[in-house]
């Protein structure tokens, strides 16, 4: 455990944490000092992926993953064996075990100071929690003393007729002290949320074809309105392209999230730059 931890209830908590699981143990930290969890027959911990402004090396914050936990390598990603499998009650109990080992090994690194950590929202904690979401969660963060300002809760990308539920939900967050990130399948899906939800952050799936009209709208939107705006799952070259083009002639500064430069892993101070990962200087911004 390092011996810089700022946060005196994290410290305090970690000191108490077996090194090893014990039976009915729910939480404990491996050899290198990562919080590890238990959930049914699963072992969980975290990975983390940077999320970095186009054009420079920044790095402005990092979302957390949940991943199988692995002595040799950054594990599998279980959400989807696990959505077929969980009711309501066992994904909110999955969805905070996560947020909290997320939280402990996220702030134990004395790299973090600084950055933000994005946490995601599983889908079916909109409609299976019954009112005052984020609640528990303010209460996790106080005992350990961590700085609730830096963690920005994502919700799932909707569809339309959940609008309603994702502004409830939202609200909800906020009034217990959270920032808001809405996910969005493309730029004008975003344009419609940032109306709708009235989010602190838009992260953009890069997977759908980037079209310079509606993304250039956005960032403008975004920038009048104070929103921070992160195109995420960038992975090809094109892509990197497209974002370029659209920052050079919006001139406002783009974040990105992706495979093309790194690899979600438990350290922050060293996360996995992809092989053959591209510069974030994107070849048509520079021209």
């Amino acid at each position: 455990m390092p011996a810089s931890i700022p946060y005196q209830g994290l410290e305090h908590y970690l000191t108490r944490l077996y090194s090893t699981a014990q039976a009915g143990t729910r939480v404990w930290l491996d050899a290198e000092g990562r919080a590890t969890g238990r959930y049914f027959n699963s072992t969980l911990t975290s990975a983390f992926q940077p999320i970095r402004r186009l054009g420079s090396d920044e790095v402005i914050g990092y979302e957390g993953f949940a991943r199988s936990y692995s002595e040799t390598d950054q594990g599998l990603c279980l959400w989807k064996l696990l959505d077929h499998a969980a009711n309501d009650d066992e994904s909110v109990e999955l969805d905070r075990l996560c947020r909290m080992l997320h939280s402990i090994n996220f702030f134990r690194q004395p790299e973090s100071e600084g950055s933000d950590l994005y946490l995601s929202v599983h889908a079916r904690l909109l409609a299976a929690v019954d009112g005052n979401h984020g609640t528990a969660f303010s209460r996790i963060l106080k005992m350990l003393d961590l700085p609730q300002r830096r963690v920005v809760l994502q919700l799932p990308v909707i569809v339309e007729h959940q609008g309603w539920l994702a502004n409830y939900v939202a609200d909800n967050y906020r009034r217990n002290g959270f920032r808001i990130a809405m996910n969005a399948i493309d730029s004008l899906e975003a344009l419609k949320l940032i109306d709708l939800v009235r989010p602190e952050v838009v992260k953009v799936d890069t997977r759908q074809t980037i079209h310079d009209g509606p993304a250039l709208r956005l960032l403008e939107q975004c920038a009048a309105r104070n929103i921070r705006l992160i195109f995420k799952r960038v992975e090809s070259a094109e892509t990197l392209d497209s974002l370029g083009r659209i920052a050079a002639l919006s001139g406002v500064p783009i974040h990105a999230q992706g495979y093309l430069w790194d690899l979600p892993g438990a350290s922050i101070s060293a996360v996995r730059r992809q092989p053959g990962g591209l510069p974030l200087q994107p070849a048509r911004a520079a021209a």
